[in-house]
């Protein structure tokens, strides 16, 4: 099935992206550069388009970016080969199984997280001795969305900078909040200069995507923890997919298992 084109997307532009770096790079170096390319760009509250009462519009505009819209774009050029590769990458990444409508949104992040990493695009980061608080949730800041339960899992504040040491460029970070109704109150994009680990985000309160020490944004902002994930290169996804494709199948893999918690994630 074709989709539309996005509102907002402009082809000449994604390409002329893409040209700046190659697509056999790694994930973790495309990530890097079209991260730093939208550095300044807007800030804009609520850019995607779409409620319970009136529908979803899929939208891919690089005229300003909230911290969600910001990864999500990065994540997809990174992904992506040519200007269709993008579009089809973000509507995956941005949807529950690529399907545009807006209870099929991925409104809260841990449902994001969750979402993308069955579709072996993100794998978690945990370091042994690294403490992991576990949190339950009754998300229910989106109007329109049922309130839904959910347990964040996330490294505690206090242990982040003994988990830093251990963060790579290109990696996902997820600030869980202290609210009951909700699990991630922003996100960005870890870059590693040296021995400092910086971050890149949209900001609301700087009006722009900015780069700044992600201690510095650790002592500014009131948190639970964070959530870390690492994006995976297309070709490792793919070969991971053919050799579970290829593994026997034992009976012991059919014994019923315990139902899953649901969980969910939200626009920060």
């Amino acid at each position: 099935m074709r989709h539309p084109e996005p509102r907002g997307f402009s082809r000449r532009l994604v390409e002329r992206f893409l040209l700046t770096t190659r697509s056999a790079g790694s994930v973790s170096h495309r990530i890097e550069v079209f991260s730093r390319a939208l550095l300044g760009r807007p800030y804009k509250s609520n850019p995607l388009i779409g409620s319970a009462e009136y529908g979803e519009t899929f939208t891919a505009a690089f005229a300003g970016f909230d911290c969600v819209t910001y990864i999500e774009t990065v994540l997809a050029l990174a992904r992506a080969a040519n200007a269709d590769d993008f579009v089809e990458w973000l509507r995956r990444i941005r949807y529950r199984n690529g399907v545009i409508r807006w209870d099929c949104r991925n409104h809260y992040m841990t449902l994001w997280i969750r979402n993308n990493s069955r579709e072996r695009m993100l794998e978690p980061v945990s370091v042994p001795g690294i403490p992991i608080s576990n949190r339950a949730r009754v998300l229910a800041a989106v109007p329109g969305l049922g309130a839904l339960r959910a347990r964040v899992r996330c490294v505690p504040k206090r242990a982040v900078p003994g988990l830093s040491a251990h963060l790579r460029t290109g990696d996902l970070i997820f600030f869980a909040s202290t609210r009951a109704d909700l699990d991630v109150f922003h996100a960005g994009i870890i870059v590693r200069d040296g021995a400092q680990t910086r971050l890149r985000h949209a900001s609301r309160s700087q009006g722009r995507v900015v780069e700044q020490e992600l201690s510095g944004f650790l002592k500014a902002n009131r948190m639970a923890g964070v959530i870390v994930v690492r994006p995976r290169d297309p070709a490792r996804a793919a070969g991971d997919a053919r050799r579970r494709r290829r593994a026997p199948v034992h009976a012991a893999a059919f014994r019923p298992g315990k139902k899953g918690r649901r969980e969910a994630a939200a626009q920060a």
